[in-house]
């Protein structure tokens, strides 16, 4: 069976937008061409792919099939036609990465300054999100990669490749001087406010997870949006919270807490779709990040 390419382009934006005027719009079209051709798929196909009303164009389960398959194709090529239009010297050009905090402060900054310095044509987009939000964006297709600290959220359509270690540590201020110059063991830490990120990330379930395996609950009195935010409010004294060594430069309003137990190592990693290929732009920055294995 031949189907011409036109009517699979046509059928792929109409699913995409869910409506005809936007396909129109980026075809350089018109309606009633548009219209035609998607009849004419379905009679070729043998099956209607789109239930028609006055809010627009709704995919049928065998439309759903059919998309699932095409959408990858057509990626595909508006990806090979991306990177044919940056390779002019990478002048111009999109990336857009999803990040944690820890991934941008301890990984991203000097790679995300070099790059700049190298490409400064190329538009960057940095999201701020926790993990699970990094990756649904990625998901999404919406980002081209996602950095972030484990643990993750596996995926079967996604790829994860470890950067480098991130190692924590607890700190807290003078103001809890009595835990400052001696061991400390977890269950100590229960009589004094726990400082978190939200129930809803991965350093939330790491540190239940810590807890847990040494019989103890986890239950932060105080939970904080970002990373950031937490040493700022160990500093001002109102407990004592987890943060990564390298959050510690120049910081002298806080104390190491010497923990009898060892807190796991976590990773910063990087994670893309395995169905989607990259510009060049994106795939620029993903070397300069994989440089960052080996220092």
């Amino acid at each position: 069976m031949y189907i011409s390419y036109d009517y699979y382009r046509i059928f792929y934006y109409v699913a995409k937008y869910g409506n005809i005027t936007q396909a129109v719009k980026l075809l350089l079209n018109n309606q009633p061409n548009l219209t035609r051709s998607i009849k004419n798929l379905e009679s070729e196909l043998g099956c209607p792919l789109f239930l028609r009303s006055h809010s627009g164009m709704k995919l049928t389960p065998e439309g759903e099939r059919l998309y699932s398959h095409i959408r990858i194709a057509f990626e595909h090529i508006e990806a090979g036609e991306a990177e044919l239009t940056e390779s002019r010297n990478m002048q111009t050009g999109t990336v857009y990465v999803a990040a944690s905090e820890v991934a941008l402060h301890c990984l991203l900054l000097p790679v995300l300054k070099k790059y700049r310095m190298l490409y400064p044509g190329i538009h960057i987009k940095i999201s701020n999100h926790s993990t699970p939000q990094a990756v649904a964006v990625l998901r999404e297709g919406t980002a081209d990669i996602a950095v972030v600290t484990t643990p993750t959220v596996r995926s079967a359509s996604l790829s994860e490749t470890t950067i480098k270690p991130v190692n924590e540590v607890a700190v807290c201020s003078k103001s809890f001087s009595s835990l400052i110059g001696r061991k400390v063991s977890l269950s100590e830490l229960l009589d004094y406010p726990l400082i978190s990120l939200g129930t809803n990330t991965k350093s939330f379930e790491f540190y239940s997870k810590l807890f847990i395996a040494h019989g103890l609950p986890f239950r932060p009195d105080i939970e904080a949006f970002t990373a950031d935010q937490i040493l700022p409010m160990v500093e001002a004294g109102l407990g004592i919270g987890f943060v990564p060594e390298e959050f510690l430069r120049e910081k002298n309003n806080v104390s190491v807490i010497d923990l009898n137990e060892k807190i796991p190592e976590r990773s910063i990693v990087l994670i893309k779709r395995k169905d989607q290929s990259l510009s060049m732009a994106s795939r620029e920055l993903e070397r300069m990040i994989f440089e960052q294995r080996n220092i």
